[in-house]
């Protein structure tokens, strides 16, 4: 049995980290998070393209098009959505989820998810960077992962 799995190795890649600047308190401390991981783990400064978009919205959008570039191997989404009083959490959360996941199947990209939905601030707070981790640096070792699990995988096709 040949079995495929992903090295947390970076060299050589390329990153693209799509951030979005609503709650921008919360999302400066996931691109820092994702920032440092993918370089501990390889990945040139030069080979880290960040992008700001106004909110997690229009992340998918500005995701598919750094993906249809060419110039990067793999992009993280960044975003903090936080629960209010209104239905409006509901749509930009379910809508940024959707286009984060339409694109990388459109692209054969990995683009990574890495947008907070939380019901408060401190449950976000949490995930970046306090108590829970930070989810901005777990998304960096999944896009690194799935770099490397696509290129095992398309080198079987290669004879």
């Amino acid at each position: 049995m040949q079995v495929i799995e992903g090295m947390l190795a970076g060299e050589g890649m390329r990153v693209g980290i799509v951030a979005s600047r609503f709650n921008s308190a919360i999302v400066e401390h996931l691109v820092d998070g994702a920032a440092d991981t993918l370089r501990r783990h390889g990945v040139g400064d030069a080979d880290i393209t960040l992008v700001w978009a106004p909110g997690a919205f229009e992340l998918p959008v500005l995701a598919l098009e750094l993906a249809e570039t060419g110039a990067v191997d793999a992009v993280v989404c960044l975003g903090a959505v936080i629960r209010g009083a209104t239905d409006h959490y509901a749509y930009v959360a379910g809508e940024a989820a959707k286009g984060v996941a339409d694109v990388a199947r459109s692209t054969r990209v990995p683009v990574i998810f890495g947008i907070l939905t939380t019901d408060t601030i401190e449950q976000a707070v949490e995930r970046a960077g306090t108590k829970a981790g930070n989810k901005g640096a777990d998304c960096a070792l999944s896009a690194i992962e799935a770099v490397n699990v696509l290129r095992e995988i398309r080198r079987l096709a290669k004879p």
